[in-house]
């Protein structure tokens, strides 16, 4: 006797990246604006005589807060969704 064969039906499981889509224009807008705080930074650090006050003070201070604050700030910042609830 032969055997019938049944088909069977793959479903095939579509796995979404979390990191598709995940900058936003705000992201990018922050972004922007640590680019334009590092320019001020150098700039800054590029005044007067190597014993300015700005250069020797002011100028790390935007610069860190620069790359410690501004930069991650843009990279982790996500909006949260609003969902209303019944």
């Amino acid at each position: 006797m032969a055997k019938i064969k049944t088909k069977t039906k793959s479903t095939k499981k579509i796995i979404d990246s979390p990191f598709k889509n995940y900058w936003d224009s705000s992201n990018y807008f922050i972004f922007g604006a640590g680019i334009i705080l590092l320019i001020v930074g150098f700039f800054l650090m590029t005044k007067g005589p190597w014993d300015n006050p700005i250069s020797l003070s002011i100028a790390p201070i935007v610069l860190l807060l620069a790359y410690l604050v501004v930069f991650p700030l843009a990279i982790f910042f996500k909006k949260r969704n609003k969902i209303k609830q019944n």
